[in-house]
């Protein structure tokens, strides 16, 4: 939805004296003309109000840290915009020795061949496995600054790949955010913690759905017991919906967990919200038989069953990056990504592409 300026703050500022009218021509200075004007300028009104409260210093340090971290990410991330991103997690502890090291090493390389690039948290085990066999061009390492010396793995330590991170949340920020898919192995507390955290975002709809790949080696147990204990535990007790389970893959191979992802963005491309209705970015149309099959089959997600195909967007509301895109807009409830999965799903076979069906 369009974004709302907070007339609040303005109001905030009037009613105590201030006067904040010359904030819009000090932005069109330093960023004439620009579309983001609104957000920038309630930024700035926010830390004006902070600044008018001044109640406490610890918030204000934690407000500029957060900030700076946030724009120097943005920043640095912003050479790479165009390229599909894979954050991949697993234990830092894993041995050179260990089979999961050498998979791993198999998954960054397998995913480098497939032009995609490999994130990180920069450490070792897993971490340096992927970034090992990916290389430092196909490599962006997110690292947290600890109280104690903490090195980075050897591909990204001293490049310009490497994003340093203060606080926590905000790297787990840009490891979701950055990411068009996830790769997780075997690891500790910081693994599981990841895969909850992101299955949680998916499964709500604060965040895109985007492949969550499971990856162990042909023997391993590690996801097998996992998967059981949601399974019996969250599925059997109706604490999650049954095809919540389809937000996620097991594969024992690197090149099944890179074919997943591909698969995934065979025909669909990303997608977004349009005031009150949900629209996926296709490669392909869909063929008229398609549409009608789509309608009958994953009917409940749409609010009336209605499927609405078309070649653009209404003006004003795509970037000129999407617009040889095929859009398919539905009135998502927003509820029960794992049936939407199963639309992606349905919409990536290419029997079901127009151009198959003309063929």
């Amino acid at each position: 939805m369009p974004y709302q300026p907070n007339d609040h703050l303005f109001s905030h500022f009037q009613e105590n004296g201030i006067d904040v009218d010359n904030i819009d021509a000090q932005l069109q200075l330093v960023a004439p003309n620009s579309v983001n004007l609104p957000l920038y300028r309630d930024m700035l009104l926010t830390v004006l109000r902070m600044a008018h409260e001044d109640s406490d210093r610890w918030n204000a340090k934690i407000t500029l840290q957060t900030l700076r971290e946030l724009e120097q990410a943005f920043r640095t991330l912003h050479r790479y915009k165009g390229r599909r991103k894979v954050t991949v997690f697993g234990s830092a502890r894993t041995p050179l020795e260990h089979p999961l090291y050498d998979l791993a090493r198999q998954l960054g390389a397998a995913l480098a061949a497939s032009d995609l690039m490999v994130i990180t948290g920069a450490g070792g085990g897993i971490m340096a496995a992927a970034h090992e066999g990916a290389g430092s061009d196909h490599s962006l390492g997110f690292n947290i600054t600890l109280p104690f010396e903490q090195h980075a793995n050897a591909t990204v330590d001293g490049t310009d790949k490497l994003l340093p991170f203060h606080f926590f949340f905000i790297r787990k920020l840009f490891f979701v955010k950055e990411a068009d898919a996830l790769v997780l192995c075997p690891g500790g507390f910081g693994t599981l913690d990841e895969a909850l955290e992101v299955l949680t975002l998916i499964q709500t709809g604060k965040s895109p759905l985007v492949p969550v790949v499971l990856l162990d080696s042909p023997d391993g147990t590690f996801w097998r017991d996992c998967l059981d204990f949601l399974s019996k535990q969250l599925k059997d007790n109706r604490y999650i919906l049954p095809n919540d389970l389809n937000l996620m893959k097991l594969v024992v191979r690197s090149e099944a967990a890179v074919h997943e992802i591909e698969r995934f963005y065979a025909n669909y491309h990303s997608s977004r919200w349009l005031e009150r209705d949900f629209m996926i970015r296709m490669r392909h149309p869909l063929s008229e038989t398609a549409l009608n099959e789509l309608e009958e089959a994953f009917g409940d997600l749409s609010v009336g069953g209605d499927y609405r195909q078309a070649p653009d967007s209404p003006v004003g509301h795509e970037s000129e990056d999407y617009g040889h895109l095929t859009r398919l807009t539905f009135a998502f409830p927003g509820r029960d990504q794992g049936r939407l999965r199963a639309l992606i799903d349905f919409i990536n076979r290419a029997e079901n592409w127009a151009q198959s069906a003309e063929a």
